[in-house]
């Protein structure tokens, strides 16, 4: 017995739902996917990269400036306490408008110590010590003519001098030990090369900074750019010119600076 028409066309409209559904839930799916918009992902290996640069950094000059250390005396000894140090200085406007602290004195390597005064104390310890003092320009640069500079050895207490040598040392003036600079700012080098002269001598620095080394063989200072974020070991080291190791001491110096 054959189905009836409406039995026959329900069967049909039965069987043509799924169907229907399924071409609605693609067509659907269809146009999420054109109103995504695709995010590029970055490539790292094509990624680009600032590189760190050094320069050399511009400073003033006072070629007749010079500062006489009057106490200590070379070799002089002390007993602990408070040790007295007094400073004569010609030719340059000490007190008289540079902006901030006009002198500086470094102990035995270590950070210096700013005054604003040519005679002062400072309290010492047992041990044997090498002062070195210079004046600074309007951007704390030391300065680095003849006259410029001082050094001087001293003891305190029951302490040994330094084993003479003739060979040349050095200070680095900037950068300060734990300083902090922001992303983008410029980080300056500045030593001072004492009892020597980089041509005259064959002596030349080296600066190592994030695993990038430097020669310098101007006695200049130094200004690296485009240090990311984080934190550097600095170290700025006086050689020969042929690259062998100087035996005196204070031939080298280290500083820790942070970027953030």
């Amino acid at each position: 017995m054959d189905n009836p028409p409406i039995m026959k066309n329900l069967l049909i409209y039965l069987l043509l739902i799924p169907a229907f559904l399924i071409l609605i839930s693609c067509g659907t799916e269809k146009k999420e996917k054109t109103n995504e918009i695709p995010v590029k992902k970055p490539d790292a290996e094509n990624e680009k990269i600032t590189p760190i640069t050094f320069d050399n950094y511009e400073v003033m000059s006072y070629p007749d400036a010079i500062i006489e250390m009057y106490s200590p005396l070379g070799n002089e000894n002390f007993k602990e306490g408070k040790i007295p140090f007094e400073f004569n200085i010609k030719n340059y406007p000490f007190g008289e408008g540079l902006r901030n602290f006009q002198l500086r004195l470094i102990i035995n390597g270590d950070n210096p110590i700013s005054y604003n005064m040519p005679i002062f104390q400072r309290e010492f310890k047992t041990g044997t010590y090498r002062a070195v003092a210079y004046l600074i320009d309007e951007e704390g640069i030391a300065l680095k003519e003849f006259g410029n500079y001082v050094d001087r050895d001293f003891t305190v207490g029951d302490s040994r001098p330094f084993p003479d040598s003739d060979e040349p040392h050095m200070v680095l003036n900037l950068p300060e030990d734990g300083h902090t600079y922001q992303t983008g700012e410029e980080v300056i080098i500045d030593f001072l090369l004492l009892g020597g002269a980089l041509k005259e001598d064959q002596l030349k620095f080296i600066l190592s900074i994030d695993g990038q080394d430097r020669e310098i063989k101007e006695l200049v200072p130094v200004k690296v750019e485009n240090l990311p974020t984080g934190n550097y070991d600095l170290e700025l080291k006086l050689i020969k010119g042929n690259g062998e190791e100087l035996s005196g001491l204070f031939t080298s110096a280290r500083r820790t600076i942070k970027v953030e």
